[in-house]
């Protein structure tokens, strides 16, 4: 008994291999990098909060800084009369640059599938050095400070760092296909983590001589990133003469499986697949797909909704990691910002296997679910382990490995998934788009949590803001449940038929 064509099974790597050339290579590590950058400016932030926080409170309040007099103008760089209120800008900082990112995002997919991707994505990292120039370094040089001047700049900030993700998947997704698509992508998702790390790495190393020079450093990096992105970066295939996705005759069965996304529909007729949103065959240049076409296309709800509650616990980290372990058990900042780069060490490890094993499955749900029944386990371990070192790095791997592998997997290989669906195959104009939404509503959910993050710890506590964190990871398993559900039935039906066809 033959065993049906869409249950044949490709080594996963085989299609990846047989089609790699350098500009695979090159578009590869330039799409890594210049995302890495961009979160390394980002990290940046969250790692000199202390000492910004202590620059905006009166000097008398803190104990490492000299009594000088005149104390009026010694201190005329205030902003708050303690800490307290210092901290909860700082957690308004967080929310208005992610707002802004999430509204940011929606634009950007669809510009990023109507415009060259290559400059949307140099434009985006320039800009927003410049920005994060002005924020952090020049207000410091000129002793300008004023709460509404930061707000504006942080708007501006998320708004042109959302052109990044987008386009940077979209590059991705037209270089390579579904073949070995979960191991690549999970391997090349680790761009964020390995921002973090180069972003904490970068503002320690200065930090001793003020918190302006760490922006200074990763915003001179990030422009440079952005410049030789402009002159760098391929888009796609095409513009070098190789042949689009889906395009090489010769490699029939392998293509297929590389267009064909996890997301589809195996029970739908092979003639109602020839239908595309996008565009006729007779179209020599197809058309991007439209907005609320793409919220249609199946799985982008229920993943975007999943996304927002893992973004949250994800991006809560991120942002108040090193903070927690300062105010929190008294650690110097410089030794916090070393602790929290394990946690994106687990996310880097967590997201290239669970992203190998779902394309030895070729289901990406079910990985997604096990991954994170084990990290409610590792959050509350966290929470509950003592203050030494070596046991935080470890559950804090660990939180890493189990709830930064599937938010990398969701934001990359599954959003790249999503974008090259049956019904829009032959075209990459959904990608951007696709992962716009996915990521948007992920900011959306991750910029209410910073503001709940900040209220739940001011009134019960760090203890509390750890459950909150098992919720949101628990209601992630629950948005998915469909999926996981349709897709247990799917590998189990592959199974029979493979037991039959013996």
């Amino acid at each position: 008994m033959a065993v049906p064509g869409s249950l044949r099974r490709q080594p996963a790597n085989r299609g990846l291999v047989s089609h790699c050339t350098h500009h695979h290579i090159v578009v590869f590590l330039l799409t890594f990098f210049s995302y890495s950058l961009l979160h390394a400016s980002r990290k940046t932030f969250s790692n000199v909060k202390v000492s910004i926080s202590s620059q905006w409170t009166p000097s008398c309040l803190n104990s490492t800084a000299p009594n000088l007099r005149p104390y009026e103008l010694w201190n005329s760089s205030h902003l708050f009369a303690n800490a307290e209120e210092a901290t909860l800008f700082l957690g308004t900082l967080d929310t208005i640059f992610l707002f802004s990112y999430a509204v940011g995002l929606f634009v950007s997919g669809i510009v990023g599938d109507r415009l060259n991707l290559r400059w949307v994505l140099s434009f985006g990292m320039c800009s927003s050095a410049l920005v994060v120039f002005s924020f952090g370094t020049l207000t410091e040089w000129l002793h300008f400070y004023n709460k509404w001047f930061y707000c504006c700049l942080w708007v501006v900030n998320g708004l042109l760092q959302s052109t990044g993700w987008p386009c940077v998947v979209a590059v991705m997704g037209n270089w390579f296909g579904k073949a070995g698509r979960g191991f690549v992508f999970g391997l090349w998702s680790a761009c964020a983590s390995v921002g973090n790390i180069l972003g904490a790495f970068l503002a320690s190393c200065v930090l001793k001589y003020g918190y302006e020079y760490a922006f200074l450093v990763t915003a001179s990096v990030q422009f440079a990133g952005g410049v030789i992105v402009f002159f760098g970066l391929l888009t796609s295939p095409k513009e070098v003469g190789l042949p689009e996705l889906g395009a090489d005759e010769d490699e029939a069965i392998v293509e297929e499986d590389a267009n064909r996304p996890l997301m589809g529909n195996d029970d739908v007729d092979d003639d109602d697949q020839n239908y595309s949103i996008q565009a006729s065959d007779n179209d020599n240049q197809p058309k991007a797909i439209g907005f609320f076409q793409a919220c249609c296309l199946p799985g982008v709800v229920l993943y975007s909704l999943a996304y927002a509650c893992l973004k949250l616990v994800n991006y809560s980290f991120f942002f108040w990691l090193p903070f927690y372990l300062s105010s929190n058990f008294g650690w110097k900042e410089a030794e916090a910002d070393q602790l929290s780069i394990w946690y994106d060490v687990g996310g880097i490890i967590g997201g290239t296997i669970q992203g190998l094993i779902s394309d030895v499955l070729q289901k990406r749900a079910p990985v997604l679910a096990v991954s994170l029944l084990f990290a409610v386990g590792s959050l509350f371990g966290y929470s509950q382990s003592e203050y030494l070192f070596c046991t935080k790095a470890v559950f804090l791997s660990l939180s890493g490995f189990f709830v930064g592998g599937p938010s990398n997997m969701i934001s990359s290989a599954i959003s790249a998934d999503l974008g090259r669906q049956d019904l829009v195959k032959g075209s990459s104009e959904a990608l951007a788009t696709v992962t716009g939404i996915v990521d948007g509503t992920g900011s959306i959910g991750a910029a209410v949590g910073q503001y709940l993050v900040s209220l739940i710890q001011e009134n019960l506590g760090w203890m509390w803001v750890f459950y909150f964190f098992i919720l949101m990871t628990s209601s992630t398993i629950l948005f998915i449940s469909p999926l996981i559900v349709r897709e247990i039935r799917l590998l189990l039906h592959e199974q029979r038929l493979r037991m039959l066809a013996e």
